[in-house]
């Protein structure tokens, strides 16, 4: 259903305007998620300073830090409709600077929250305005960079998808980094009253380049095409009296209702197949929490492993994407979910049984790589389920339904788990659910919409 890749030789020109997409989805991309993932890697330290008190212990305090995270998920769906339907009707470089000066928002407010201990539970509804902005405005963002990247490239679609999913993989290894650097260089009280602070300041920093860059782009030429199409049907002259008539608004023709109520099966399935991707992001992301609040490990421990799992993803994932256009994106994600579903339950036992730093580490690295032979191609995959005219909408409407369910709710789920059962190896299992889940949904892909 996707706008095939053009087969005659590839200009420079299109050549330099792909790779000037690229940078310009990879900064904003890159900086939106930093932020997301940012909030997830300090969990421990914002539960502390925003959500515990006397009354409330730390299990409550980390429980209500991830409800408030999953309930800023509950907007990205509103975020995908309100942005992707946007996109596809005004371009997708407008809609891509609208997600990202949302973003800084959110970002600003982060960094000025006063915390708890001066405003009271204000402080926590402050943290809940920004998580709220910052997941209205992701809820755009992935359908149209992924849309933006991918029409912008004039062969090699998968390879150039897979950069949304490298760029993720760089702001897990930023997140992380940060926590790593602020655990071990500085005091704890230094990190509770200020450090904590300093990856907001970065992201907002580094937000207007991001902004800049997008602001400078062109159009899509998929796009642009379509823009084309609706003005010859817009212009073309009427069979009955020969004049020239626009055609009358319709619900059911907008990309909105097109996506919604014509195409459900699509944005179904495909929401299924984002599971494994957001569920690999998620669990990488819960570990700091996790190994911290349940062995005997430095705090410093599990961003260690976070780093080398976003530098895993950030790496692989182009070379996953350039395997993907060779053989097929589905073909390379259901290896991906098989061997996920796998092994993922050894890997926990394993840490359970010997939690040391290495350990961690080695676990933290296999699921990047699940997360890159899986994440990497569905871009691709996604982008070839949805035609050019409701494809940043049906993609934004898929992705952030999959994410909400799968992921937003990952941490809290996961920490819920381990609370009421007791059993450290319970995160496994879920991962596994999901991963079997996003299988299933892969081969009706295959078979339904003939996705290779």
């Amino acid at each position: 259903m996707s706008s095939a890749p053009t087969h005659l030789p590839v200009t420079h020109e299109q050549r330099v305007t792909a790779r000037r997409a690229v940078v310009a989805s990879s900064i904003g991309n890159a900086l939106e998620w930093f932020d997301i993932i940012v909030y997830s890697s300090l969990a421990v330290v914002i539960s502390a300073l925003f959500f515990e008190s006397d009354s409330i212990g730390q299990v409550t305090g980390t429980l209500l830090t991830f409800g408030t995270f999953a309930l800023s998920y509950l907007v990205r769906p509103l975020g995908a409709l309100v942005l992707g339907s946007y996109a596809d009707r005004h371009g997708r470089r407008p809609a891509l600077t609208i997600t990202i000066a949302l973003m800084m928002l959110g970002t600003l407010i982060m960094l000025l929250a006063p915390t708890a201990a001066v405003i009271g539970p204000a402080a926590a509804l402050l943290i809940l305005l920004a998580r709220l902005i910052q997941g209205f405005s992701a809820g755009g963002e992935f359908g149209t960079a992924t849309a933006f990247l991918i029409e912008n490239a004039p062969d090699k679609r998968a390879f150039y998808g897979s950069w949304q999913v490298a760029t993720q993989g760089l702001a897990i290894l930023m997140a992380s980094g940060f926590g790593f650097a602020l655990h071990t260089l500085l005091s704890h009280d230094a990190l509770y009253s200020w450090g904590w602070r300093i990856p907001y300041l970065f992201g907002l920093l580094i937000g207007p380049v991001g902004l800049y860059i997008r602001l400078r782009m062109d159009e899509t030429p998929d796009f642009r095409a379509l823009q084309d199409e609706r003005a010859r049907a817009a212009s073309s002259p009427s069979e009955s009296t020969g004049t020239t008539t626009p055609p009358r608004p319709s619900l059911g023709r907008g990309p909105l209702a097109q996506t919604i109520v014509h195409s459900a099966g699509r944005w179904l399935t495909a929401a299924g197949v984002v599971g494994l991707a957001s569920m690999s992001v998620y669990t990488i992301l819960f570990m700091p929490t996790y190994s911290i609040q349940n062995f005997d490990l430095p705090s410093w421990a599990a961003y260690l492993g976070g780093v080398v799992a976003g530098a895993v993803t950030l790496v692989g994932s182009p070379f996953v994407g350039h395997l993907a256009d060779r053989v097929g994106p589905a073909r390379v994600m259901l290896v991906a979910s098989a061997v996920g579903i796998v092994v993922v339950y050894p890997l926990f036992l394993w840490l359970v049984a010997a939690p040391t730093v290495a350990t961690l580490t080695v676990v933290q690295a296999v699921l990047g790589v699940i997360m890159a032979l899986y994440f990497g191609p569905m871009p691709a995959l996604l982008t070839d389920m949805f035609p050019t005219q409701i494809r940043t909408t049906g993609m934004s409407v898929a992705y952030n339904l999959g994410v909400t369910v799968f992921g937003g709710f990952a941490p809290l789920v996961l920490a819920w788990l381990v609370s009421s059962t007791g059993s450290l190896t319970s995160p496994s299992i879920y991962y596994a659910v999901v991963a079997a889940l996003s299988l299933v949904c892969l081969l009706i892909a295959r078979k339904r919409f003939a996705v290779r």
